[in-house]
């Protein structure tokens, strides 16, 4: 059995597609699996044992494009047995259609009805996490969710991970310290820079180097992390934002001793990678996109403002991550790896 999966367009949500993959390989044992998105993606899917081929989806998120989606959905004729569809488009919905693929299974979304013929009702109080929609379209409508629910897991290439290693230079004869400052949701997502670089400092002083991983948009945030840490610590901080490509950064984060990410994309690898994990949240809930390991602390307020799951926030003060102070954050740490130095 062949089947078709359409990604979806968040390097998290990718991630946490791995549970459905791993419940189609338990129920299908033979069945193969490839995954229609974005080229960014495939480094992703190329860690995932269960893909057997990631296909680049070349349109824009938002794209239109309806002769290009005909002739995609073309090439595929005839090699599927099913597809299965993670966003909830109606763009997302015409490959597999026009591919003819007889069972074309997914959540009723935008406007799908005719194009998809195994539509699904989704009941979210049943199913309130994102992993649980995703593992639902593996079985027929109703069934039980295997227990306990498969988690993410990356594979690493050793030669990749030391090719990664080499092309920066780096050396692991010291533990590392992963942070992940940035969040492409927006800055009601982002713990502020000095509470980075507060965690950064004692670290370093207690003889562990750092190293920030995100997007080219975050360069500069680590930046402003590293321009907090007097000369002579902040050398010990090397920032590899926007300098990476993503499959370099999966391997160089597998070589961490421990990570503080933001709720982002990167926290969900690093915990797919089963890195000991500090994850902030402020203004969205660990309830629906938790990161899936065992060595993780979740860090939040919880005021009564959040979450609010907004871009920006309705207040302008951003105090459900301006008033978490780095302690919290080190207790974390310290629990997870070790105990942290006194906060001064």
């Amino acid at each position: 059995m062949n089947i078709l999966i359409i990604g979806p367009s968040w390097v998290g949500d990718m991630v946490m597609a791995q549970t459905l993959f791993a419940c189609l390989k338990q129920r299908h044992p033979g069945c193969a699996i490839d995954v229609l998105a974005p080229e960014w993606s495939r480094p992703i899917l190329e860690r995932m044992p269960e893909v057997r081929e990631a296909l680049s989806f070349p349109l824009g998120h938002g794209v239109l494009d309806l002769a290009a989606r005909r002739r995609i959905g073309a090439g595929l004729k005839g090699r599927y047995q099913q597809a299965i569809l993670l966003p909830n488009s109606l763009k997302s919905a015409l490959v597999p259609f026009f591919a003819g693929i007889p069972k074309r299974t997914g959540w009723r979304g935008e406007m799908r009805l005719g194009l998809l013929n195994d539509i699904r009702k989704l009941d979210k109080d049943r199913y309130p996490l994102m992993i649980e929609r995703f593992m639902a379209l593996a079985y027929e409508p109703g069934a039980a969710l295997p227990q306990p629910y498969p988690r993410p897991a990356l594979v690493i290439d050793p030669a990749s991970r030391d090719a990664a290693l080499a092309t920066f230079g780096l050396q692991l004869d010291r533990p590392v310290l992963a942070l992940c400052p940035g969040a492409e949701f927006g800055e009601a997502k982002r713990w502020p820079v000095e509470h980075y670089a507060k965690v950064a400092e004692l670290k370093i002083r207690e003889g562990w180097q750092v190293w920030l991983f995100g997007s080219k948009n975050d360069h500069p945030v680590g930046e402003e992390i590293r321009a907090r840490l007097i000369p002579g610590l902040r050398e010990e901080a090397l920032n590899l934002a926007g300098d990476t490509s993503l499959a370099e950064a999966i391997d160089l984060l597998s070589c961490t001793a421990a990570v503080v990410s933001n709720d982002s994309g990167l926290m969900h690898v690093a915990a797919a990678l089963n890195r000991p994990l500090v994850a902030v949240y402020g203004s969205t809930s660990p309830q629906f996109t938790p990161p899936l390991a065992d060595q993780v602390e979740v860090v939040r307020l919880g005021l009564e403002c959040s979450p609010c799951f907004e871009r920006t926030c309705r207040f302008g003060h951003y105090n459900c991550l301006r008033q978490l102070e780095p302690r919290p954050v080190l207790d974390a740490l310290g629990r997870l790896v070790g105990d942290p130095l006194e906060v001064s």
